[in-house]
């Protein structure tokens, strides 16, 4: 329980603070924070936590790592929905927190997006649907290998939060334009269901996508690094 318990607060941080950037600071007049800031943001949630609660649950705070790093060897099936129902439901509550607390600004309008993931016309450059479904399975198989590389016995100990906080902060570098960035669905899920409409009926792609990637993922890291696990 201490452990589904970690990953629901491990999420909700990371939802809440790399959302909660995007949505509260990332266009705020003057001196807003821009992609730059919540890419930033959504790094050092991860870092802060892997360094809170990793060695309590791992700090998966992802359905897609647990799926990946199940596939890679690291971590017992028998785990897996309650991990995923705690990160879920973390995300979710998080939302809800964020909700109340953009909801306080005159003009707020939670159909303007809400930091949800998306392709065609929500996408942010406006790319398609395969164009976002390449994107999210190709960061989520990198972040699976930096995550799988970082925490191998033979890693440099005690680093491996630095550079996955750092990995995440690249992925979304590169693919908020794309997609806004999920390689989570959790974290899009979180958001998504207070939007509903366009951003639920986009929501497959971003369970579909990230599992897909962090299982591609596993399985390269298992093979480049066969022998050291």
């Amino acid at each position: 329980m201490q452990k589904y318990m970690a990953e629901f607060i491990g999420t909700f941080w990371l939802v809440l603070g790399g959302c909660g950037s995007a949505v509260l600071a990332a266009a705020f007049p003057e001196v807003g924070i821009g992609l730059l800031g919540v890419s930033l943001a959504f790094g050092l949630t991860v870092l802060t936590m892997a360094y809170a609660i990793g060695h309590i649950s791992g700090c998966h705070l992802n359905p897609a790592v647990s799926i990946g790093l199940c596939a890679g060897g690291r971590f017992p099936a028998g785990q897996l929905v309650p991990y995923i129902i705690a990160q879920v439901v973390g995300a979710i509550a998080a939302g809800g927190v964020l909700y109340i607390i953009a909801s306080g600004q005159a003009g707020f309008d939670v159909a303007a997006g809400f930091a949800s993931n998306g392709f065609g016309e929500h996408s942010p450059g406006g790319y398609t649907m395969l164009a976002a479904l390449v994107c999210e399975v190709v960061m989520t198989m990198m972040f699976l290998l930096i995550i799988m590389g970082a925490t191998d016995d033979r890693a440099p100990a005690g680093v491996a939060p630095i550079a996955i906080g750092l990995g995440l902060t690249l992925i979304h570098l590169i693919s908020i334009p794309v997609t806004n960035t999920s390689v989570n669905p959790a974290r899009s899920t979180g958001v998504a269901l207070y939007v509903g409409d366009w951003a639920v009926g986009q929501l497959w792609l971003f369970w579909v996508a990230p599992i897909v990637g962090a299982v591609l993922g596993a399985i390269i890291y298992r093979v480049i690094g066969s022998g050291n696990d």
